[in-house]
């Protein structure tokens, strides 16, 4: 069984602490991130499994080590016999699989008026879901309530009920319009939403639920989201829907910046004494995007998302832009052609026109951000970052 973060020293923790392991001080630490490597080439396999000498090359670790580890994952239910393999020499090895339904965790998307609540298990297959309305601006009380609710009715309909630990559930991660504090789970003044400033959601909804939450803005979760299904080591997602983000993954992880406030996208200034934009400055890719959009004018608002892509480009040289969000949803093809168009009319000025950076549609439609929501629980236990 999944831990929930209250397990002995065997316990497969959620929290990975995978940046304390590299240091070396401390021991559990360390066992914790090697199983999470070991769960890591599990997972990768699938069904065919991979053997244990397999893994003690692929980990660096020794064969002993592997063993031990294995064996634990087995006992817990996270790893299950595969079959066996011939060998170059010897009797045949014995391959290992993850057991995807051994865990789950559920991911929320708390949006300005819709609610999207995903469980999905370990591989990241999505096994229910819930969409209901929601009014952001009706207060903690309401949204918390609302959240617990649909939260507790899907884990219900989709796990059979019971406690977190009787269903190996780990969590439950929450993606909303930021800005935000992830280490501390506290919102700030979310645009267009100041009476949400300060409000501890994440220890709200712990006492709530009665197990682990963990909060972040929804461009974040879509991002890491990507980044464990191997869109790249090197990109900016950029969530166009009732407001405007970027999530930024660098080096295969998710940058969230000193104050975890990276990403704030939609509000850079391109237009000088502008429209007014709902953070209170003028000129922001935001409003000048979701302008144009209510006007009609969707070419236009792609070349907008262009400009403010271009800069992203310019300063951090990405590999890539994926684009997501409802309104991107709604014309797709549109917003990747005039974003692209951007891009390439930058990479010729710069005397480099084969190498433009593409764009592309996100994977995932409308419930990547919940998918990814869920991702903040169960990639720290794969070793993919802090979640």
């Amino acid at each position: 069984m999944v831990s929930s973060g209250k397990g002995g020293a065997d316990a497969v923790t959620v929290s990975g602490v995978t940046g304390r392991a590299a240091a070396g001080a401390n021991l559990l630490a360390l066992r914790s991130h090697n199983a999470a490597l070991v769960l890591d080439l599990l997972r990768g396999a699938g069904a065919e499994g991979i053997s244990r000498l397999e893994l003690a090359e692929r980990t660096g670790l020794t064969p002993q080590a592997v063993s031990k580890i294995t064996a634990r994952l087995r006992q817990q239910g996270l790893a299950a016999e595969a079959g066996r393999r011939a060998s170059t020499g010897g009797k045949p090895r014995t391959v290992l699989r993850l057991v995807p339904e051994a865990g789950h965790a559920v991911g929320a998307h708390v949006d300005r008026d819709e609610l999207r609540v995903v469980v999905v298990d370990l591989n990241g297959t999505v096994t229910g879901e819930r969409r209901c309305p929601l009014d952001l601006g009706a207060g903690a009380e309401s949204v918390v309530s609302t959240v617990a609710r649909e939260v507790e009715g899907l884990v219900g309909e989709a796990l059979g009920g019971g406690t977190a630990e009787a269903v190996s559930l780990v969590g439950v991660g929450v993606a909303l319009p930021g800005p935000l504090d992830h280490r501390r789970g506290v919102l700030h003044r979310v645009t267009g939403f100041p009476q949400w400033d300060g409000f501890p959601l994440r220890d709200a909804l712990a006492r709530r639920l009665g197990m682990p939450v963990v909060v972040d803005k929804d461009t974040n979760a879509a991002a890491l989201g990507l980044a464990v299904a191997g869109e790249g080591r090197s990109f900016a997602y950029l969530h166009l829907g009732t407001g405007l983000g970027a999530g930024l993954v660098i080096g295969g992880s998710v940058h969230r910046g000193a104050r975890t406030g990276a990403g704030e996208f939609g509000h850079q200034v391109i237009q000088l004494d502008g429209p007014l934009c709902g953070c209170g400055d003028r000129g922001c890719v935001e409003a000048l995007c979701l302008a144009a959009v209510e006007r009609g004018e969707t070419a236009e608002a792609a070349r907008v998302l262009g400009a403010g892509a271009a800069n992203l480009v310019g300063l951090l040289d990405i590999e890539s832009v994926l684009l997501g969000g409802r309104t991107v949803a709604a014309a797709p093809e549109v917003f990747a052609a005039g974003v692209a168009e951007v891009l390439a009319a930058r990479a010729r000025r710069e005397g480099s026109p084969g190498d433009a950076v593409p764009v592309r549609i996100a994977p995932g439609g409308e419930r990547g951000v919940a998918e990814g929501a869920a991702q903040l629980l169960l990639a720290p236990m794969f070793g993919r970052g802090d979640g």
